[in-house]
């Protein structure tokens, strides 16, 4: 029964031309990358000695060391400036075809590479062709916070180059005044050498690299500051809830995971009609939409399209984290890819039983924790007392492993909010009364449950978690619920094929590197948490404009998931004009 879907799947391949980044775009930006590869390489290799020698009769040695450490600089700009030049931003373009200038003179400079001069060359001819592609213009305030970065750095490394120098003054040969010492500093910054004759070697090079770093740093920032997309800070409008809620009412059923898009941190795109939604969230350039589309799915057509219109004038890479085949589909005819990123665990209330071999390790897990005395109490948010929800929130903050609350697309984050009054809580208690282990439920529809919190204290007894989950799965009748969607397992058809007698050696090697994973984040257990109570599996997928935005794409996903946390700074955050109550803003402060 746990596989006997995957020979009733069909691939999501309907699609039509895609309206995204052009192609010439794309190979221009990885030619840039290219040309920046090409030029670390060219750093690290020494360079011809009969080149060298016919150069140094006309450039000093130390110009064409400077000339080295320079075409290092660029390089890594023209790697970095690659991902850039991807939204086709005007300023991207005319830094590109400062650097591919810059990049073929010092490739002469640093060795008499001719060759890699040549792709840089090669590279300036692609972008002054291509100019017209580069339209889109990057916000006046980034262009001004990219000066003040530049200048603030830039007076940070003088400062820094000037204290250097005072500090190895005994160094520099007599008859030097402290205004050369600026001008050194200043120099060293851009990969000049500088004025100052230094008595030993080891000391002028010190400073160098000093000066040198401390101009590639201020670069580095404001080229950063300059570049990144524009974010959007989430979050949902009283219009938005209400409109969300009413087509969870009528259109509930299509998705397990409409609930979620309540979520605070998420924000929603409406179709022309105002018939259907995208949920999403922009994070580092991505914009990551989740679960399928909410409402009517003859509306999801108009609802992607907002959303990929968004994208493009925000210059947001769009993808989707866990939608469904129809929804998949949906996406593949606006012109993105899709590929199956695991499968949901769905529990048919009236098929579930305990009796059978299959069941024995749950059933017997089930006995063990009744044997002990616990109880199982099940309830709607809004008929526990004051006193049972405030304890419901305390077990929820105690009894979670580690100190983030992680997930997204298929987490609501938060237990015992006035607005969740349909979901159901499920508390357990000891034979001492103490509360050891929780379980939340999201409505799916009017007759559906979708898993949101699962907590256990781990000083309870093994297979706690399984006796609150059969006691859902017993209950769910009474409670008018004839389905229950349980976790979602991350590739789950490898874990369930990987090992068998038969599996190729793609299958097996996938295997492997997924089991290693599960070290770290229990990707394997969670799936045989899941089979033990022999689900439907219901693949989910994930949806993205092409190959090349994938890493960007699963960093974005696993911040979003909270499996990437960041350092607690507060910083003020660049975003677009927003749309949130006094009492979200209030929340995120």
């Amino acid at each position: 029964m746990p596989d006997s879907s995957d020979a009733r799947r069909k691939p999501v391949t309907e699609r039509r031309p895609p309206a995204r980044v052009p192609s010439s775009v794309r190979w221009t930006a990885r030619f840039l990358a290219l040309a920046g590869v090409v030029d670390l390489l060219t750093v690290l290799l020494p360079p011809a000695r009969y080149r060298l020698s016919l150069l140094t009769e006309v450039v000093p040695l130390t110009g064409v060391q400077t000339a080295r450490a320079a075409t290092a600089a660029v390089g890594l700009l023209l790697i970095y400036l690659s991902v850039g030049l991807r939204r086709r931003t005007r300023e991207a373009w005319f830094l590109a075809v400062a650097l591919a200038l810059v990049s073929a003179a010092l490739n002469v400079l640093k060795g008499l590479d001719l060759d890699a001069a040549a792709i840089s060359a090669g590279l300036l001819a692609a972008l002054l062709g291509g100019r017209r592609d580069y339209c889109a213009a990057v916000e006046r305030t980034s262009r001004w916070r990219a000066l003040a970065a530049l200048a603030g750095f830039g007076a940070a490394g003088l400062a820094v180059g000037v204290a250097e120098i005072a500090v190895r003054s005994r160094a520099l040969e007599p008859g030097q005044s402290p205004r050369l010492w600026v001008v050194d500093a200043a120099e060293g910054m851009v990969g000049v050498t500088g004025p100052l004759r230094f008595t030993r070697p080891a000391v002028a090079d010190a400073v160098s690299l000093t000066t040198g770093t401390m101009g590639l740093l201020a670069a580095a920032v404001a080229l950063v500051l300059l570049l990144r997309p524009l974010g959007r800070r989430p979050g949902h409008t009283p219009d938005d809830v209400e409109r969300i809620g009413r087509l969870l009412a009528t259109h509930g059923r299509q998705d397990s995971l409409g609930y979620f898009a309540l979520r605070p941190d998420k924000s929603v795109i409406w179709s022309p009609t105002g018939k259907a939604g995208v949920a999403y969230r922009v994070i580092w350039g991505v914009s990551l939409a989740s679960g399928d589309p909410i409402g009517d799915p003859e509306a999801w057509p108009g609802a992607v399209e907002a959303w990929l219109a968004d994208c493009r004038r925000n210059r947001w890479t769009p993808a989707v984290l866990g939608c469904g085949e129809r929804a998949g589909l949906a996406y593949a005819k606006q012109g993105l890819n899709a590929i199956e990123l695991g499968d949901e665990a769905l529990v048919d209330v009236a098929e579930f039983a305990l009796d059978g071999r299959s069941m024995r390790a749950v059933r017997q897990a089930v006995g063990r924790v009744e044997r002990a005395g616990y109880t199982c109490h099940l309830a709607r948010q809004r008929d526990l007392s004051p006193d049972m929800l405030a304890e419901a929130r305390r077990a929820c903050h105690q009894l979670r492993d580690g100190e983030v609350e992680r997930g997204f697309s298929m987490a609501l984050s938060r237990v015992g909010d006035p607005a969740d009054g349909d979901c159901l809580l499920v508390l357990a208690r000891d034979a001492d009364g103490r509360l050891r282990g929780l379980l939340q439920f999201v409505p799916w529809g009017d007759d559906g449950l979708s898993l949101d919190v699962m907590r256990r204290d781990r000083a309870a007894d093994n297979g706690l978690i399984e006796y609150m989950v059969v006691t859902v799965l017993r209950q769910a009748a009474d409670l008018g619920v004839s389905r229950v969607s349980l976790n979602f397992a991350v590739l789950r058809s490898v874990f369930a094929r990987g090992d068998r007698l038969g599996a190729g050696p793609v299958l097996r090697l996938w295997y492997h590197v997924l089991m290693l994973a599960s070290r770290y984040w229990q990707l394997e257990s969670l799936y045989r948490a899941n089979a033990k109570y022999l689900p439907r599996w219901q693949p989910r997928y994930l949806c993205y404009p092409s190959m090349a935005d994938l890493p960007r794409i699963g960093l974005a996903a696993l911040r979003a998931e909270a499996f990437l946390t960041m350092p607690p700074i507060r910083l003020r955050p660049r975003t677009l004009p927003e749309v949130a109550t006094a009492k979200q803003v209030a929340t995120w402060g």
